[in-house]
């Protein structure tokens, strides 16, 4: 019989995994001992970190978009469709389109994060986004026209994806008002929910001291309760008022629906084994990058890491043999300190992150693996 492998998703994670099994299960697939099925509701991939740059007019939201049937290797069975509802114990999935029962041997979810402005009320009216492609669109038209007043960068949620561009953007937005002689009147404020400025204790004591000396007021354990539009205030749960002229936000991230319909994990996100990233509540599902609830941020590198890790695993499981690949929490990270200096972070869960000096050679480095993505994309990298 042939093996059914299934990936719900196809963002950095589910792409790279695809391309991978391609490659990794070439002669199972060729001979029909294996056949592989990416689901994505989207006929496009998304490389998000280019919306960071689309508000300061540097790159445009379809920089950051690519025909999926460009990226997936020809032996992929690519479905442009979403995935309604999972039966782990029948291993069975449906569609929307309804046309009948997927069956699966092995399932991979890399269905990643949702933005859910809506659960805090004012947000979607009054914040501004680059977590988007509409959000990083309006943004850089009213960030174009902003000459004076407050700009306020917002973490409203927290986990998040990309967990270092809200500090990229206020490194950024900074140094953009600055070289344009408008920084002295223009106030950049930074607010966090816990009481540092970021979620990791090494990254954020690398940054505050950034932040203090560019004179960026900051913000801790600040958690938005309601955003009032017509005040411009951002109401919080510990009873403070802070005021904008300009809201960018994070705003809550949530998982799908799928999830905890099927009792894989709360919100959205899958309980898996940190290492092996198998699903905790179901045999033979998989679950990679946001998706996977493992404590490491949710960017795309540990994604890509993951991938491969996942892709190792299945190929042995199909070739009978012991499953021995595992993650080790790899995660790195290029951070934007400027419009043109960058930090770079590299960290696992043994060792803790230690930023770079920001350089421009970073920052060139970041620019340039964001041209050179497409081919991590395809496996090529």
């Amino acid at each position: 019989m042939t093996e059914h492998v299934v990936i719900v998703g196809a963002g950095t994670g589910g792409t790279v995994l695809a391309n991978d099994l391609a490659d990794r299960l070439e002669r199972e697939i060729d001979a029909g001992d294996v056949e592989v099925t990416l689901y994505n509701d989207d006929p496009d991939h998304v490389y998000k970190p280019v919306w960071l740059y689309v508000p300061f007019g540097l790159r445009e939201p379809e920089d950051g978009r690519r025909a999926l049937s460009d990226l997936v290797d020809d032996r992929i069975d690519l479905r442009i469709d979403r995935i309604t509802d999972l039966d782990s114990d029948a291993k069975e999935l449906r569609t929307r389109d309804g046309a009948g029962t997927v069956r699966y041997d092995h399932l991979v979810l890399a269905t990643g994060s949702t933005l859910a402005p809506e659960t805090v009320p004012g947000l979607a009216e009054a914040g501004h986004d680059f977590y988007s492609e509409d959000g990083a669109e309006a943004l850089r038209e009213d960030l174009l026209a902003f000459e004076e007043g407050r700009v306020v960068l917002s973490v409203v949620g927290s986990p998040h994806m990309c967990p270092a561009a809200p500090l990229e953007f206020a490194f950024m937005v900074d140094d953009w008002f600055r070289k344009r002689g408008l920084r002295d009147d223009v106030e950049v404020v930074y607010t966090y929910p816990i009481q540092r400025v970021h979620g990791n204790p090494h990254i954020a004591e690398w940054a505050e001291p950034i932040m203090k000396e560019r004179g960026i007021e900051v913000h801790t354990f600040v958690n938005a309760e309601e955003i009032d539009p017509d005040a411009e205030t951002i109401e919080t749960m510990e009873g403070d008022s802070i005021d904008y002229d300009l809201l960018v936000t994070i705003p809550p991230h949530a998982g799908v629906d799928l999830i905890a319909e099927a009792g894989l994990g709360d919100e959205g996100w899958v309980d898996v084994d940190s290492h092996t990233l198998e699903a905790t509540a179901a045999e033979d599902v998989y679950a990679l990058g946001d998706t996977a609830d493992t404590g490491v941020p949710k960017a795309g590198s540990v994604a890509h890491y993951q991938a491969g890790v996942v892709a190792q695993r299945i190929a042995s499981d199909v070739r009978g043999r012991p499953a021995t690949a595992t993650y080790d929490g790899k995660t790195l990270c290029f951070i934007e300190t400027g419009m043109d200096e960058a930090s770079f972070v590299e960290f696992d869960y043994e060792t803790p992150p230690s930023p770079a000096p920001p350089s421009t050679a970073l920052h060139w480095s970041k620019l340039s693996y964001n041209e050179s993505y497409w081919l991590t994309a395809r496996g090529l990298l």
